[in-house]
């Protein structure tokens, strides 16, 4: 899953409209952002193999720090304390900010092939394996950001058309970008594990600072 995750970060918005969706959006893919950290640092271990699946082509190799289900929820507990620390007069933040990091594993397991692990790398790793089948992995992530879209304007109901347009643009954006990726031909000569670490880290940071101009609350700041 890709820009599938944020599905979770616009459906989770409803219980805390104060809360930016830029908060929300870095802890959809804290673990990609930690687990591409943890790539160039040597801890964990990715491939780039051509065509791997379908979808991508890149290898998961070894990833128990961040994409275990064991892990899932000690990230999604230090997301808690994070929320609890920052927004100490509004604990529904703590509540939100778990739900959302805790999300990832879940969106990941219908179209990983069998590399996520339940808590070590020795253990049972599972995956539904959508990822060779193209079209339905990209149709799937479409549909979950239309549903979290949907829940998101119904639930905000953004005070101006320019806020509405926007946040469905920038949607459509992450899209077409995803859609370059997984039906780019042929695979870029220059991929290699450090620049999909890089860009990855980049555009996840990218996507959430965006939404600092064009999501509820108005004014330009992440911590609201």
């Amino acid at each position: 899953m890709f820009v599938g995750h944020y599905a979770a970060s616009l459906a989770l918005k409803k219980y805390d409209k104060k809360l930016s969706l830029g908060w929300l959006f870095i802890g959809a893919q804290l673990v990609d952002i930690f687990f591409f950290s943890f790539v160039l640092l040597g801890v964990e271990r990715l491939n780039v193999v051509e065509h791997y699946t379908a979808t991508n082509h890149f290898h998961l190799e070894y990833m128990p720090f961040t994409h275990s289900l064991l892990s899932t929820f000690l990230w999604a507990g230090a997301g808690y304390v994070f929320g609890k620390i920052f927004w100490k007069n509004r604990p529904e933040v703590a509540w939100v900010m778990a739900a959302v990091i805790a999300s990832h594993w879940f969106f990941d397991l219908p179209v990983h092939t069998p590399d996520l692990p339940i808590w070590s790398d020795e253990s049972t790793k599972l995956g539904f394996g959508l990822w060779n089948y193209k079209y339905i992995a990209f149709g799937l992530e479409a549909i979950l950001l239309a549903i979290g879209t949907w829940i998101y304007l119904n639930a905000i109901n953004p005070k101006t058309k320019r806020k509405k347009n926007g946040i469905i643009i920038f949607v459509i954006v992450m899209l077409l970008i995803h859609a370059s990726q997984v039906f780019a031909e042929p695979v870029p000569a220059f991929l290699n594990k450090t620049v999909l670490s890089l860009s990855g880290i980049g555009s996840y940071i990218l996507f959430a600072l965006s939404l600092i101009h064009i999501s509820e609350p108005t004014r330009p700041r992440l911590i609201s």
